[in-house]
């Protein structure tokens, strides 16, 4: 049986990066970059008023209150040429205006007063230089905005089209399949004979995969038939980088996935996981083409897919897996079985001094899903842990992204 680390390891060392593609910058939200993206430009890219109010010489404002005559007004917004100070004068400058050749500093508005026939009255001293962004403070032109394996949050991508850029080199996104296995499983909403249960990893896992911003590109059922089995992996894998299925990968009867697998042309990288629940996790791959064989049961299912599958698609994007997980207190852990990692549903929060908390909640079976209405973490528990603070530390992940 293969050990929570052993199958991290197996992960990392053999899951490499999918090639990239090109996009427009407005439109790499939520991916991931394949190559450093740097800034085309100064930022700022000219000398630029923080405030409003007027340009100035400083050293025509040495001595307060001194009067001005405002010679010019400057908004923020293009310039044919750049604009010019007249010598002892002072120009009306807005927030983001361009300053003035011959003006180094600017006055605050709070700290003038305007008077009749365009003077102003600056009432206060200023240091020099006070309230000018000078060209290039934040980065000079060709500096790096974000190396490989950046995920491309909006923040990012706002600062990348400030920076001038226009388009970046992104990871491509995995084309993910799912099938969903058992004689059992029916349509949802169907009317269900004894013995029959709506299908809920359908759903749960295309779900789950829409919110992390990969689509599904097909959910389909298949029988615990040996036959119809192999038709419907094969027609699942052949235009997928991802195929995930449920059901069907422990050791009874008709738990056929592994074997059918292997028929189709897959070689296992390991089976049976060390962990509760979802131990009987089955991982293999053809080609360039992974399965993640998931157990039926719901809660299985999800500790999987946030631990492995979510992995698996770090790695697909060149990306850090280990960025998503966190240290945490959680209280009163219940002992997890002997040489197995157990995985808690929990709500986490913090305690007066700052530190996160987890709470582990009730229902913990994996054929349960109800808890996921208060879940928010998942929580790793091994046999060693440290104690601190009445409860363990641990590693956990959120549930809620």
């Amino acid at each position: 049986m293969t050990s929570i680390d052993e199958a991290t390891r197996l992960l990392d060392e053999n899951v490499e990066a999918l090639g990239s593609t090109t996009v427009p910058v407005v439109d790499a939200v939520g991916r991931v970059l394949a190559a450093p993206a740097v800034s085309r430009h100064p930022l700022p890219r000219f000398d630029q008023s923080a405030m409003d109010g007027y340009a100035v010489a400083h050293a025509d404002i040495v001595d307060v209150p001194v009067e001005l005559t405002v010679s010019d007004v400057i908004p923020a917004r293009g310039h044919a040429t750049r604009p010019s100070l007249l010598a002892g004068t002072a120009t009306r400058i807005f927030t983001g205006g361009v300053i003035p050749d011959g003006a180094d500093t600017v006055v605050r508005q709070e700290s003038t007063t305007r008077l009749a026939d365009d003077r102003v009255r600056v009432d206060e001293e200023v240091a020099p230089g006070t309230d000018v962004r000078r060209l290039g403070e934040e980065l000079a032109e060709g500096s790096l905005l974000a190396p490989p394996g950046t995920p491309l949050t909006a923040g990012l991508v706002a600062a990348l089209v400030i920076a001038g850029v226009t388009e970046v080199e992104v990871r491509s996104t995995p084309r993910v399949a799912v099938l969903v296995t058992g004689d059992e499983v029916v349509e949802p909403g169907a009317d269900l004979a004894i013995g029959q249960v709506p299908d809920s990893n359908g759903p749960l896992v295309a779900g789950t995969l829409r919110r992390w911003g990969v689509e599904a590109g097909s959910v389909a059922r298949a029988s615990d038939e040996q036959a119809g089995l192999r038709a419907a992996i094969e027609a699942a894998a052949a235009s997928a980088d991802v195929l995930i299925t449920t059901g069907g990968v422990s050791v009874g009867d008709l738990d056929l996935v592994p074997s059918v697998a292997e028929e189709a042309g897959f070689r296992p990288l390991f089976w049976k996981v060390a962990q509760r629940p979802g131990g009987p996790l089955y991982v293999a791959r053809r080609g360039s083409t992974w399965l993640f064989g998931l157990p039926g049961n719901p809660a299985a299912v999800l500790v999987n897919m946030h631990v492995h599958v979510r992995r698996l698609l770090d790695l697909l994007a060149g990306t850090d897996p280990e960025r998503r997980w966190r240290n945490g207190i959680c209280v009163d852990p219940p002992a997890p079985p002997e040489g197995r990692t157990l995985w808690l549903r929990c709500r986490y929060g913090t305690d007066e001094a700052g530190a996160v908390q987890l709470e582990p909640l009730g229902r913990q079976g994996s054929h349960m899903l109800s808890n996921l209405v208060d879940a928010d973490a998942l929580a790793r528990i091994d046999t060693a842990g440290d104690p601190s603070a009445g409860g363990r530390v641990i590693r956990w992940t959120p549930l809620d992204h």
